[in-house]
């Protein structure tokens, strides 16, 4: 595993060339057919979701999209859903439950839109259905964290059965930045908050908040966005498997215990 800080993971993950959901729908699963809207306001274009297959099993896809360039970045709102988003990746995963199919769910965000449009759309509120909603979800639903998983805006799409997260990915209750501006009033100290807050994914596999490491190639996954495509997909496939053996009660125990454990601790 890589023996990066989380200083220089952060300047990884934000790599102009690192592969977005824009490249790993289309190597790692088949016919995939995109779906809008959320049934009440609109579509956001800062969550992708639809469905398609995955070594020939349907499967549900949601996923937060990161722009390769400036101008998908705006399209996307730089990765920082709405509500709508949040909302529209509800109904999608009610629609998986529904027909059994698996969600999988891959985030990349700094964190939720906080504009005074989106809180007046009910974004905390759309953020706090997902967490309640998919905590009961009678369906498999795998996370994976491609690059920056930063605060609610991120969880809203990882309440699952197993959290995995790429190699130099992160994954914390607000991001490095944020932390900064609150604790020292002062965003430029972003790189030093990022190397105190324990957020690389080995240090959440160690507190039990993620469950699997999968390895992106030596400097990061823009190196051969292949080769990390092919180590997802052979995650998915192991874990897809497994969880398929559960029935539906077990599956609900087993999501339930492990939300449970994270942050006990002994002194």
């Amino acid at each position: 595993m890589s023996e990066l800080t989380a200083t220089q993971r952060l300047s990884v993950i934000r790599e102009k060339g690192r592969p977005t959901v824009r490249d790993y729908i289309p190597l790692l699963f088949g016919n995939f057919l995109e779906l809008h809207g959320d049934r009440h306001f609109g579509d956001d274009a800062a969550i992708i979701g639809g469905i398609g297959t995955f070594a020939g099993r349907p499967v549900t896809v949601i996923a937060q999209v990161k722009g390769r360039n400036l101008e998908e970045n705006k399209l996307s709102n730089f990765s920082m859903p709405h509500p709508e988003g949040y909302r529209k990746a509800l109904r999608l995963a009610k629609q998986a439950e529904k027909f059994r199919r698996p969600v999988i769910c891959l985030v990349d965000t700094p964190g939720a839109f906080c504009g005074i449009e989106a809180e007046k759309r009910g974004q905390g509120e759309a953020i706090a259905r997902n967490l309640m909603e998919f905590m009961t979800l009678k369906t498999p639903i795998v996370s994976i964290v491609l690059g920056e998983g930063g605060s609610g805006g991120a969880l809203a799409l990882a309440v699952c059965d197993e959290l995995a997260m790429l190699e130099n990915a992160l994954y914390s209750v607000i991001s490095p930045r944020g932390f900064a501006s609150i604790l020292w009033k002062d965003a430029s100290r972003e790189s030093e908050a990022a190397d105190l807050m324990k957020i690389t994914a080995e240090d959440l596999l160690k507190f039990g908040v993620c469950e699997h490491i999968i390895p992106e190639p030596d400097g990061g996954a823009h190196h051969d966005p292949t080769l990390t495509a092919e180590n997802i997909s052979h995650y998915l496939s192991e874990v897809l498997q497994r969880l398929a053996a559960y029935d539906t009660e077990e599956l609900l125990e087993k999501r339930y215990n492990k939300f449970r454990k994270i942050g006990v601790f002994s002194e």
